[in-house]
């Protein structure tokens, strides 16, 4: 039945953007390989609007698929997988030796894994919640606005390489992990809003586009962090006179 369906053609419009994220991750290799990390960086974000919107899309439009799922699974290993291990690799952790790409191959694989436990869940009740695990777009963002952070002001990262280590571990077990992260999901760029939710999306674009690199860093930050702070708020490790409370 699959086999039928699948020659009988697929959406086309979906399936355009997901083949545009791959373009994006492509692109980003190709641009770390010529040394222009910037440009790379810049890639991968794109690269992350046509995930976006890929799927808003197909959901939208009522086309979604399993063939759209698997090969928008694929893009995303490319673009967000291997385009900003390569780039981390090249832009600062070449000179660590192996424990330099190492780190940016437990990137990708972790990546990977996220992306296989995600598609056999979708479907799921629990599919339709909170994300499981920090998404390898956004694990892939946080590395791409680093560097161009560092780009917009001329900073030398050979300093922070150990920072960079660091920070590619830790984005990697939130991406395998159980750490609880907002979807975002209920989010329609297609549904009625309240005019003081336009005001306010505005506001927040004019900011972006006045020190877009800082603002984004910071976003991303905040939601990077957001999983393990809940989970310790949740679990009262953070606060733990908060339990005492609960009992008295």
């Amino acid at each position: 039945m699959e086999r039928e369906n699948l020659k009988k053609g697929i959406y086309i419009l979906p399936n355009f953007f997901t083949s545009m994220n791959i373009f994006c991750g492509f692109y980003a290799i190709i641009a770390s390989i010529d040394a222009r990390f910037a440009d790379a960086a810049i890639a991968i974000l794109i690269g992350g609007i046509f995930d976006l919107l890929d799927g808003k899309i197909a959901r939208a439009t009522n086309t979604t698929s399993r063939f759209g799922l698997e090969y928008d699974s694929l893009a995303d290993l490319v673009t967000f997988g291997m385009a900003p291990s390569l780039m981390m690799i090249l832009w600062v952790l070449k000179p660590m030796g192996r424990l330099g790409w190492v780190a940016g191959f437990l990137f990708m694989i972790c990546g990977a894994l996220r992306l296989a436990r995600f598609n056999t869940k979708a479907g799921t009740p629990e599919s339709s919640g909170n994300f499981e695990g920090l998404p390898i777009p956004a694990a892939a963002a946080m590395t791409a606005i680093t560097v161009l952070l560092f780009s917009r002001f001329n900073i030398e990262p050979d300093p922070y390489r150990v920072g960079f280590l660091v920070m590619l571990y830790c984005l990697s077990f939130c991406m395998v992990s159980s750490i609880k992260y907002q979807s975002f999901k209920k989010v329609s760029f297609f549904n009625k809003m309240k005019f003081n939710w336009l005001v306010g999306l505005v506001l927040i674009l004019a900011t972006v586009v006045y020190e877009p690199w800082i603002v984004l860093f910071a976003a991303l930050s905040v939601y990077v962090l957001s999983g393990p702070l809940f989970f310790l708020y949740s679990h009262h490790i953070m606060f733990p006179w908060q339990k005492n409370k609960k009992k008295k």
